[in-house]
């Protein structure tokens, strides 16, 4: 159980809410769309549905918008269809990244993606051809004011695997077939979730030592963030904190 999660490097930094809120909720939205378009309206029979309802609500996303996204997916409302489409390649230094995305129009997107890679050092690969250096793992991140050893005795009756404390909380991973009853189990102790989902965890990290080969990786997670069709990056470097003082 140990700490090694790596939770900065799963996602670079934590937008400001206040700044990119409009965009998030567009995020979640399409996430709840595709959710309801796949596996229909009922959250109990849905668990996609139900953890992206938690994130909305997580965010504090208006009751309405949600309600109008699950119509969208179900096909009560008129709207875009959305899918997912997830792609692979590698950034500046040979970093293994995936990229997720969901889209209405995946020439449009593959287009923004291979884009994105070329002009900031990297190159889009293959299906597959990063997949294998990172893990499918379900993560869950908690605010709480409960010591280490108390979360790490939590975690152990959920059913999580590793344990990461953070400045205000701690995250939790677990296998993705245990996100949900995890989820629920911590709602029951009373523990509030501030974002569950599940995320790549790499199987083996490369260091990150050269600033301007660190200045071109968050670049390019940049350029990725200002995609609207990109729901999530995930990628295999460490960046050290002498160089991210440089920087």
């Amino acid at each position: 159980m140990a700490g090694h999660s790596k939770w900065a490097n799963i996602k670079h930094r934590k937008a400001v809410v206040d700044a990119r809120r409009g965009k998030l909720f567009t995020r979640i939205s399409r996430e709840i769309i595709v959710a309801a378009r796949l596996g229909g309206a009922d959250t109990e029979a849905n668990p996609r549905l139900r953890m992206a309802i938690a994130n909305a609500r997580a965010v504090s996303m208006p009751l309405d918008n949600i309600k109008r996204a699950i119509q969208r997916g179900t096909g009560e409302i008129e709207g875009a269809t959305y899918e997912d489409v997830t792609f692979e390649g590698y950034g500046p230094g040979g970093v293994a990244m995936i990229v997720e995305c969901t889209t209405e129009n995946r020439n449009r997107t593959i287009a923004d993606v291979r884009s994105a890679f070329s002009k900031n050092g990297g190159n889009l690969g293959e299906s597959n051809s990063v997949a294998w250096s990172l893990t499918r793992q379900g993560l869950l991140r908690i605010d709480t004011e409960r010591s280490e050893e108390d979360m790490l005795e939590l975690a152990l009756d959920v059913g999580a695997d590793h344990v990461e404390m953070i400045n205000d909380g701690a995250v939790l991973t677990c296998a993705p077939d245990v996100l949900g009853t995890a989820a629920r189990s911590l709602e029951q102790a009373g523990v509030t979730i501030a974002e569950q989902r599940m995320v790549y965890e790499p199987q083996q990290r490369i260091a990150v030592t050269d600033p301007a080969l660190a200045k071109k990786l968050l670049k390019l997670l940049d350029t990725f963030d200002d995609l609207d069709d990109v729901q999530q990056v995930y990628n295999n470097a460490e960046i050290s904190d002498d160089v991210a003082d440089q920087l």
